[in-house]
Order: C-alpha cells, then sequence, then structure tokens
C-alpha cells in the first residue's frame, strides 16, 4: 500500500496502514472482514491454509465499527483481521488441533492469548491449519490435508504453524497466531518470507493452547513486518494467573512497549555473533550441495548487516551441539500435558485422552508414522517426578541458558544469528528434515528469538535468519531486526495471490 488513506487492495497491508484508511473513513472493520473472506474464497483452495472461518466476525466487525463512531480505535488491534492457529482455544470455535478426533472439539473459553488480542479491538477471521497435534514441521493434518507453500505451492511451508504462515504470506488476513514448541513460529515464517517471534519463555502465557511440552511451549506471532509482529506481542505478553511461568514476565515490557519508536539505525553499534556451528548439514541425511543455497542467503545477509554499521563477530562458538540435543523432552512430556489439556476441557472434549485420540485411527498417516516411531505412549506420564532421565533434561536445560547467556556476555553481543533451517522448503510428498532445524538452542534455553526475511533461492523460495538474544531482551532483537528490514527489504508478496478486482 503506497497511499495510507487510499482505499486498500490489503496486499501487504499493515496495522497502521490499515488503521490510517478506516481514520480516514475509507474502510471500516466490516469491509476489511468481507475483503479478507473474499481473498480465503479466492486463493485459500491453492495453499490449504484456513481450517474454519468465524460466523460471528462480520458482527464483531460491526460492533467496533459502531464503538469507533463513538469513540475511536477501542485498542491497539481495533478492527484488524488475524487468523489463529487451530490449537489455540476459542469459545466459539471449534479447536481441533488439526486432528478430525477433535473436529467437535468446543473449548469452555477463550486461550489467555486470545482472549487478549479480542479485547485490544482484533476481529479473529478463523482458524488455521497445522501440523496434526502441531507433532511434526510439515503442516500436514487429518481435519485440513496438507498447507502449500504460497511461494511455490509445489513445496511445503514447514510447520507447525505452517497454515498460519502461509495465510498471512498470502495476505488473507493482516497477521496471524503461532505456537512454538521447537521452530513453529520460526521456520514458517522463514520460509513464508515472514516475521516470526518466539517469546522468552514466561512472557506469553500458555493456558488454552493444546500443548506438545510444557517446558517448551509458547505462543508467538507471524506477521509480514516487524512492526506489525511487535504489536502482536506488544499485545499477547501478560501476567496470567493460571499460568504461573507468565509470572517472570511481569514488569519485564519496556514501559514503550515494543511497537513504539523502532529503531532504524539499531544495526549501527549492534554486535552480532554468528553461530556457524549451526549452518551447513546437521545430519548425515543432507548433503552440503543441500544446504548452499541457505548459506548463501544468509551470508548475504550477514554482509548487508555489517554494510549497515553492525560489528560482526564470527564464528562464535556457542554450545556443544550433542549437550543440547540431549536436553530434550518432548517424548517425556507431550503425553501428560495434553491429557492434562483434554481435562481442562471438560465436557467438551470428544476424546478423554491422548491414547484415546491415537487409538480412533484417524490421524494423518505422516503424522501417525512420526508419532509411533517417537514412541509417545510408551512412557509413564505419572511417574515423571521421579524419572532420573527426564529431572537431568530438565537440569541441562538450565545449564544451557546459562551457557548460551554467557557466551552473549562475553563476547559482548546483542544477537546470535544462524539460519532456522539449513535447507530451503522442500518439494511435497518429501518430509521437511527436522535435524535440519535449528530451533533447539531457542527452545531448550527458553531464550528470546526473532525471525526476519533475508533473501530468496536461485528458485525464488524465501529464506530468513533467526537472531537469538538475552531473557526478556525482545525489544533489542526488534530494533534490530527492524533495522535490518529497512536496509535490506527483502520481502516480496508471493505472485498469483495479488489483489482481487472486486475486493
Amino acid at each position: 500500500m503506497s497511499d495510507s488513506t487510499s482505499t486498500p487492495d490489503l496486499v501487504d497491508a499493515t496495522v497502521a496502514e490499515l488503521h490510517a484508511a478506516m481514520d480516514a473513513g475509507h474502510v471500516t472493520a466490516e469491509s476489511l472482514v468481507d475483503r479478507y473472506l473474499a481473498r480465503i474464497d479466492a486463493y485459500d483452495t491453492a495453499l490449504n491454509a484456513v481450517l474454519t472461518l468465524n460466523d460471528g466476525a462480520r458482527e464483531r466487525a460491526r460492533e467496533l465499527d459502531a464503538a469507533f463512531e463513538g469513540d475511536g480505535f477501542t485498542g491497539p488491534l481495533h478492527g484488524i483481521p488475524i487468523l489463529l492457529k487451530d490449537n489455540q482455544d476459542t469459545h466459539d470455535m471449534p479447536t481441533t488441533a488439526g486432528a478430525t478426533a477433535l473436529a467437535d472439539s468446543r473449548p469452555p473459553r477463550d486461550a489467555f492469548v486470545v482472549q487478549q488480542l479480542r479485547e485490544a479491538g482484533a476481529v479473529v477471521l478463523g482458524k488455521t491449519n497445522l501440523q496434526e497435534l502441531s507433532f511434526g514441521v510439515d503442516s500436514i493434518s487429518s481435519a485440513g490435508g496438507e498447507v502449500h507453500n504460497p511461494y511455490d505451492t509445489d513445496h511445503r511451508p514447514s510447520g507447525s504453524s505452517g497454515g498460519t504462515a502461509a495465510a498471512i504470506a498470502a495476505n488473507l488476513a493482516t497477521v496471524g497466531t503461532g505456537s512454538d514448541t521447537c521452530s513453529s513460529v520460526r521456520s514458517p515464517p522463514a520460509f513464508n518470507a515472514l516475521v516470526g517471534v518466539r517469546p522468552t519463555r514466561g512472557l506469553v502465557s500458555r493456558t488454552g493452547i493444546a500443548p506438545l511440552s510444557e517446558s517448551q511451549d509458547t505462543a508467538g506471532p507471524i506477521a509480514r513486518t516487524v512492526e506489525d509482529a511487535a504489536r502482536l506481542l506488544d499485545v499477547m505478553a501478560g501476567y496470567d494467573p493460571a499460568d504461573p511461568v507468565s509470572a517472570h514476565g511481569v514488569g519485564e515490557v519496556p514501559e514503550e512497549g515494543y511497537a513504539g519508536d523502532l529503531d532504524a539505525d539499531a544495526l549501527d553499534g549492534a554486535r552480532i555473533g554468528i553461530a556457524r556451528q549451526f549452518f551447513g548439514p546437521q545430519s548425515d541425511a543432507v548433503e552440503e550441495s543441500e544446504t548452499e543455497p541457505v548459506t548463501r542467503v544468509t551470508d548475504a545477509a550477514i554482509a548487508e548487516m555489517e554494510a549497515a554499521g553492525a560489528t560482526v563477530v564470527d564464528p562464535v562458538e556457542v554450545v556443544d551441539i550433542p549437550t543440547l540435543q540431549s536436553a530434550r523432552v518432548l517424548g517425556f512430556e507431550f503425553e501428560r500435558d495434553f491429557d492434562r489439556y483434554l481435562e481442562s476441557l471438560g465436557d467438551g472434549a470428544p476424546v478423554s485422552s491422548l491414547r484415546e485420540l491415537y487409538e480412533t485411527g484417524t490421524m494423518a498417516p505422516a503424522v501417525q508414522e512420526r508419532f509411533e516411531a517417537a514412541r509417545i505412549l510408551e512412557g509413564d506420564p505419572d511417574t515423571l517426578e521421579e524419572n532420573t532421565a527426564y529431572l537431568r533434561r530438565l537440569r541441562r536445560r538450565t545449564e544451557l541458558r546459562t551457557t548460551v547467556t554467557a557466551c552473549l556476555v562475553e563476547n559482548d553481543l546483542d544477537a546470535l544469528l544462524y539460519p532456522p533451517s539449513t535447507v530451503p522448503p522442500v518439494k511435497i510428498p518429501n518430509h521437511q528434515p527436522f535435524e535440519e532445524m535449528n530451533c533447539e538452542l531457542a527452545a531448550h534455553t527458553g531464550l528470546p528469538s526473532i525471525v526476519v526475511p533475508a533473501g530468496y533461492t536461485d528458485d525464488g523460495l524465501p529464506v530468513g535468519v533467526e537472531l537469538l538474544g538475552r531473557q526478556f531482551a525482545e525489544r533489542r532483537l526488534f530494533d534490530i531486526a527492524y533495522s535490518y528490514e529497512q536496509t535490506a527489504g527483502h520481502r516480496e508478496p508471493p505472485e498469483g495471490f495479488g489483489p482481487l478486482d472486486d475486493a
């Protein structure tokens, strides 16, 4: 949108541009809902990104329009159409986590972050497709099938928040939400030329989000610009008494918030460490030639940051990778945490346990195969507090957080930089290799990271870079990412998803 006061065409429209258009009387919340719904109708057949539409979206938009007539904007996301990953509870729509076995799941209340978004004035357009139960990185579900990448629909969008990423990239809503256990608000944005944020553990509540791993899960923003991602996190962050871990985030949000006065010159004087150990093949199953396209784009991004005034420390040895991998706990926590979630749904839960869900035999075959290979149901969730192997891994996470923070301090770094995935999006029906996802550094330490578009492969597939910072240093990461975004400007909307003639 080149003119923020003209009627917007919605392609890459930002929150600020849409609010300016509302203020000028060119659009209303209801007209935005109608026009995004028209885009979903026209384009989602090619993507499979949207699972459920909200029948109450227009009514909510009308309420906001009436409030605007009397009092102006009701909140920082007034009238902004948003898509939610369908593992986040909504009282007015099913929450399926991508599973047909949960098609009739009706949560009694909104997830805490969904409540926050609604109170800020957002209009929930609907729920997005995902990797079933968030268990994997392809975005395949029994409820919605396979999600396709809008930059090349023969390729995957990554996962598990691939539906949100594909939808936001194709401009089917202004902004969206994902969740991240290990990669899911980072690799999907990287594969779709978007911005994704994994917040510090404790900044955002997990209540009402279908879990994979209590000690790793978090919700996070997915947006087309750094500023819009920051606006979302401003709203999503907050203390929730039902999630005691969120008490750690109290007092950690800067007074001006995350979106206020972002610094376009933040790269000048920033110190960025290059974590070379996360470049190139991370497993024997991948050849150097397969990672070269990502490495080339990432190295070019590093050069752009250096040209903008950043001091680059290259390389920086961060962690021992086998130690990092040895802190995995998802296999211990999944069944316990998912069963607790189902219990919280009360009579609205169609099944009573993860085991019962599995025994329905309705999982997408690729997800079921992964589920069985991981032997998820072979542990004893009732004895975790006495399980020395599990407790040892939790202790290792504390040690890893200390090690990585010390690395940042000793090298006087604002951030560590590495590719979220060493390989580009793979072609369907191949599966995205989890071993090539550099997701565990943030997931196992609980430290914050942000992904920002860095360019494209020769085949036109997006590549992102990830910046990881110190605990609750989201504001500094936003400034650096914003500075890079403004300097490099790599985001381009995907071809084939342009303006509609009548919307």
